[in-house]
Order: structure tokens, then C-alpha cells, then sequence
């Protein structure tokens, strides 16, 4: 039978849906998912804060967390922001500092090497005040100057410039010179940092694969004694080392030398020009304010030697 009706025309018996009535429906979060859901969140802001604020030097303490601060041997880091602490005190002259100064003292013999190398920079922070002087900061800082770490040896150093005391000049030069990272027994490099790398202190340089035993070797981290940036590596992966044999040199970094310089200027001899003169050129990794104060102390120096 022949179709009357056009194709257009023909009747359509099943229901057109538009396109959005046809989709499914989305499914919702229910609240509890959305509730876990902000608590992550939350925390993942949350945790970076706390750990920031509880590592800020800066956060201010009272009396009391300063006092115990200071013992809290669990936590080295404690000790340090309870001495930061004082050492604001002390260059805003602030009287009540005095009563924490036996505690400096004592400190400049504690086993961890952060804590001391703090101490240091801070027995030499009000060297004007009689309490500073009387409190056996300056023979404290005496004893430093044999300390086995590098920073501490140069934090005490600068600080005893601050009493008028120049017989830490040694270990100021050291400063300005690359600090050597020794194998600590015999073995194999198993892997280096890269040659011009900033390292951190106690950033690890390179790591020794000991072979004092065979059937249970181990692995030892070689780390830098300074913050600054690796200069040489005398040992690539692979190559087998004695101990005592050097690994790398480690170039100081712009802190250490800018404060080197600026006690050299004051008690620099002409031994020390050696040590000085590298900073004058003009090298990429030396700042300008590096360069001029190296010249700065050039002049001092010299001008010491006329007189």
C-alpha cells in the first residue's frame, strides 16, 4: 500500500526528550564526604603553618618558654630559638637578659653543633654591657676557637672582634678559604652532588659506600661543614678511597665571607691579604658588596702596615 503520509508527517508515537532530560542526574556529594573533604584541605594549609610557626626563630617567647627552651635537650632547635631570642634582647639592651647569660656560658660546651655554633654568634651580641663581660662570655668564647666544627671555630672568632680580641684571626681567614670534605674511612663513592651546587651545612655532598666489612657494608653520608657552593670533587662516583682522602672543596658562601671581611678590616694583618684579595674580582658568584668590602679591608690592612 502506497504511503500517504510524507516522512515528515508520519505520527511518532515515542515522546522526544529534550538533551538535558536525558542526561542522569549527577550524583551529589553526600555531607559527610564534603565534610572530610574541607578537613583535608584544611590540614594541608594547616600542618605547613604549624610546622612554620613552631620553627620560626622569630616567634617571640615569654620568660618562661625561654627558661624551658633552654633545657629542652630533646629538641636542639628549641635551644636555638630560646638563644635567638636572648640575643635580641641583648642588642636592644634589654636588662632582662642577664639573668640567661650563665646559661650562654654553659651552652658553649653542648654536644650539638647547631646549638653551639648559635651560642656563639650570640655571646657576642652586647659586648658594651659590663653584665657581658662579667658573665664569662669573653673566655667562653676563648675556649670556641678549639671547637672540631668550622662554623662554630668562625661565629666565635667574629664575636671575640666585638671584646677588642684579635686571637681568633686565624679562624677568620678560615672562613674565607674552601672548606674540605674528607672520607671518613675507606670505600667506594656510590654518589656526588654536581660541581657549583649551593649546599646547605650539613648538606650532604657525597655518599661513601664503607668497605671495612664485606659481608655487611653500609653507606655514609659526607656532608658540608659550611653552607656555600661545591667547588671541586676530587673522587667521581665509582672510584675507590682511602680514609682521610679528600672528597670535595666547598666554597664559602656570601654570609660567611661578607663577615669574615668585615673583621678582617678591623684586626687583618698582611698575612691575610692572600686570603683577601680573591674577593675583589669580578666574578659572577662574587656580589658587589663582597668585592667592595674585600677592597675596603685591602685598605685597612694597608694602611695598618704604614702606620
Amino acid at each position: 500500500m502506497e504511503n500517504r503520509y510524507p516522512m515528515s508527517a508520519v505520527p511518532n508515537s515515542t515522546p522526544q526528550l529534550s538533551p538535558e532530560a536525558s542526561k542522569p542526574p549527577k550524583p551529589r556529594m553526600s555531607t559527610r564526604n564534603r565534610l572530610l573533604f574541607f578537613l583535608t584541605a584544611w590540614l594541608i594549609v594547616l600542618m605547613p603553618f604549624l610546622f612554620w610557626w613552631n620553627t620560626w626563630f622569630g616567634r617571640q617567647l615569654s620568660d618562661k618558654q625561654l627558661a624551658e627552651y633552654l633545657q629542652d635537650e630533646k629538641h636542639p632547635r628549641h635551644i636555638q630559638h630560646a638563644l635567638v631570642q636572648i640575643g635580641e634582647r641583648m642588642t636592644r639592651h634589654d636588662a632582662s637578659a642577664t639573668q640567661w647569660y650563665p646559661q650562654l656560658v654553659r651552652l658553649a660546651s653542648d654536644p650539638v653543633e647547631e646549638v653551639r655554633n648559635t651560642d656563639a654568634w650570640v655571646m657576642g651580641q652586647d659586648v658594651t654591657s659590663k653584665d657581658a663581660s662579667s658573665a664569662g662570655f669573653h673566655q667562653a668564647l676563648l675556649k670556641m676557637l678549639a671547637d672540631p666544627s668550622l662554623s662554630v671555630r668562625g661565629n666565635a672568632a667574629l664575636s671575640l672582634v666585638r671584646f677588642g680580641d684579635a686571637t681568633g684571626r686565624p679562624q677568620i681567614v678560615e672562613l674565607l678559604q674552601p672548606a674540605a670534605v674528607i672520607a671518613p674511612d675507606a670505600g667506594q663513592i656510590m654518589d656526588t652532588s654536581t660541581i657549583g651546587t649551593s649546599i646547605h651545612q650539613n648538606g650532604v655532598v657525597a655518599k661513601l659506600q664503607v668497605s671495612r666489612n664485606v659481608d655487611a657494608p653500609h653507606t655514609t653520608e659526607m656532608r658540608s661543614p659550611i653552607t656555600g657552593r661545591l667547588r671541586t670533587l676530587s673522587a667521581p662516583v665509582g672510584q675507590q678511597v682511602k680514609q682521610g682522602d679528600l672528597v670535595a672543596t666547598i666554597d664559602p658562601g656570601t654570609e660567611q665571607v661578607w663577615e669574615a671581611l668585615r673583621a678582617l678590616y678591623l684586626v687583618g694583618q698582611p698575612d691575610d691579604l692572600a686570603a683577601v684579595l680573591p674577593y675583589e674580582r669580578a666574578l659572577p658568584d662574587i656580589p658587589d658588596h663582597v668585592r667592595k668590602q674585600a677592597t675596603e679591608t685591602e685598605k685597612a690592612i694597608r694602611e695598618r702596615i704604614i702606620r
